[in-house]
């Protein structure tokens, strides 16, 4: 079952099932004025009851019920996270940025060749043995997420935008001191998600040996969506991760390669700390999943779409403003 945030005509934030041909959203509420369908926080809040109810509700509605899709607006599955925490999960990932760093710093070295060689011996952006040991991640702004179809503001600070391309797994159930596998059961669905980064501003500031700040965190910045496709209905570890600029394809991935899961993510957060409802785990970037790695950034008025394979395709225009 896919759900989604969505506004009415008269600017109202609803949530909703799309049927099975996806060109219609079953408002929930209108069928069954519940609690449970207040908000999607409310939905994951109320855990197998109300999904159960959600899925009867969509089953028991007519080929024309609800809602044109065509004709509302979806928003972020959920406005405002209670938590997100962004993971590196992908090695190869890892592998192509810290290449480009190294050949980036080399390039500015009066010698490039030889500094090249230079660092590569002396393991400059090498990857750290603590990613082996177990999953990293930083906490992006929960305040700065949009959805599908709003538009990106280019940060004012920054030269150099990027794109990254990444789903992600909502928490349904809390939990504290589990293991992966009571992980996996915590769970409620999967989105896209777009980690736009301002890669100048982001440089400088990690040299403090701090996590990144404002080169993640700005508005607009955390893009989700364009649904949440229940954990029942999709295999999170066979998905194609596609990237297009402007309608061209740029990159192709697949959620196979993940070195780190979302359950061994969940397990590790929740040692010592209870993990709640609604907090979003992303997976970091796939291979080739940004413009870092290939060395293309990102310009004014750009499209960038992210399609995840089961889940949907997530698209913004990138916006400088005058």
């Amino acid at each position: 079952m896919k759900l989604v945030t969505f506004l009415t005509a008269e600017g109202s934030e609803r949530i909703g099932a799309l049927n099975g041909d996806e060109t219609r959203v079953v408002d929930l509420a209108a069928t069954d004025d519940q609690p449970c369908f207040a908000s999607m926080l409310d939905l994951m809040e109320a855990g197998k009851l109300g999904l159960d109810r959600a899925r009867d509700i969509l089953s028991a509605s007519s080929a024309d019920a609800g809602l044109d899709l065509a004709g509302v607006t979806l928003r972020t599955p959920v406005p405002v996270p209670p938590q997100i925490r962004d993971f590196l999960c992908f090695e190869e990932h890892l592998i192509n940025g810290y290449n480009m760093l190294r050949k980036k710093k080399a390039e500015a070295e009066p010698d490039p060749v030889e500094a090249l060689a230079r660092f590569e011996r002396e393991g400059v952006f090498a990857i750290p043995d603590i990613w082996y040991e177990q999953p990293v991640y930083y906490k992006p702004s929960r305040f700065g997420v949009i959805g599908t179809g709003q538009e990106v503001s280019w940060p004012p600070f920054s030269e150099l935008l990027d794109y990254e391309m990444e789903f992600g797994a909502w928490i349904g159930t809390s939990g504290k001191d589990v293991s992966p596998d009571e992980a996996k059961d915590m769970i409620f669905g999967y989105s896209i998600f777009n980690d736009i980064s301002a890669r100048d501003t982001q440089a400088r500031e990690m040299s403090a040996g701090l996590g990144p700040g404002k080169g993640k965190d700005f508005e607009t910045g955390n893009i989700i969506g364009p649904c949440i496709v229940t954990a029942d209905s999709f295999d999170p570890y066979s998905a194609d991760m596609i990237v297009r600029i402007n309608g061209e394809e740029r990159s192709r991935g697949n959620s196979r390669d993940m070195h780190w899961k979302f359950e061994d993510c969940i397990a590790h957060t929740a040692q010592a700390e209870t993990v709640y409802s609604g907090e979003f785990f992303c997976s970091g970037t796939v291979p080739w999943g940004c413009g870092l790695e290939h060395d293309l950034y990102l310009s004014d008025g750009d499209v960038v779409e992210l399609e995840v394979t089961g889940i949907g395709a997530l698209k913004n225009r990138v916006v400088k403003q005058t």
